[in-house]
């Protein structure tokens, strides 16, 4: 009998979040035959880059990066819906005459991303826990709009993607003693950030297409590196590939609506078989 073949839409606030948070699982579901579409809510054109990668280029250049890190995955069909990236702080507004992502009306963007999931007749939907992982604010507004598209359009299975923060703890206290000798980035607070493992519905192994994950973080070339220090994506590349296996090889999400705890699933269409 031939596989079920299931289409996966998974949602984000900016390039680069998709290779980060689901990059591996995106490539499993592509290498076996499922259908991966990236709906991304904003350009990133706030985030922090290089002087000479930042201004009103920046924007254009992560579509490009985000383009190429879907081909890298595997993905058929990437949307970038336009909305302005609210970046970490409050500041001017990134576009004249567009406004942030985090003060557009959830119900209005949900409206838009349910379309896409009816035209695509999703199976799957991945967005973000309720903390928006380390707390970003567009992170936060793709949970949400995530959950209202999901019930509008019918969607039956969504995947709230996060990071089990029990292994987060000892990465804390490491980057903390590096941060005294090297510009890293703002270490967020792992004691609530992201979703304990008690919360946690899938441990997804990603081992056999960590090839295609690590293409994808490569693909965010502006991302790599920054005049205020060392970058996540920066950092991640440059793990040798034994480490590299046991940091990103597996990705973590929290199902709504199942039953949490141990054995954590492998299986993201598990609910849908």
């Amino acid at each position: 009998m031939t596989p079920r073949r299931f289409t996966l839409v998974s949602f984000h606030a900016h390039p680069d979040d998709e290779a980060l948070l689901t990059g591996g699982t995106l490539a499993r579901a592509a290498a076996e035959g499922h259908r991966v579409v990236i709906v991304v809510a904003t350009a990133g054109e706030a985030g922090l880059a290089q002087q000479d990668l930042t201004g009103h280029g920046l924007g254009p250049r992560r579509r490009r990066e985000l383009a190429a890190s879907a081909r890298a995955i595997g993905a058929v069909r990437v949307e970038v819906l336009g909305y302005g990236d609210s970046g970490f702080k409050p500041g001017p507004l990134p576009r004249p005459g567009v406004g942030r992502f985090v003060d557009a009306d959830p119900e209005e963007v949900a409206a838009v991303l349910a379309r896409i999931l009816m035209e695509e007749r999703a199976d799957v939907l991945t967005t973000y826990d309720s903390a928006g992982g380390y707390g970003h604010p567009d992170h936060v507004q793709v949970h949400r709009v995530g959950a209202l598209a999901a019930e509008l359009a019918g969607t039956p299975v969504v995947l709230e993607a996060t990071v089990d923060r029990g292994l987060l703890a000892p990465v804390g206290r490491l980057l903390a003693v590096l941060s005294w000798v090297l510009p890293l980035p703002d270490i967020p607070d792992f004691g609530v950030a992201f979703t304990a493992r008690a919360d946690l519905t899938h441990g997804v192994d990603v081992r056999d297409h960590l090839p295609g994950k690590r293409a994808a973080l490569a693909a965010h070339v502006s991302q790599a590196g920054a005049d205020q220090g060392w970058r996540t994506v920066q950092l991640l590349l440059r793990l040798p590939t034994p480490l590299a296996r046991g940091v990103l090889g597996r990705e973590w999400f929290r199902e709504v609506g199942r039953r949490a705890g141990p054995p954590l699933l492998d299986d993201i269409f598990a609910s849908l078989r």
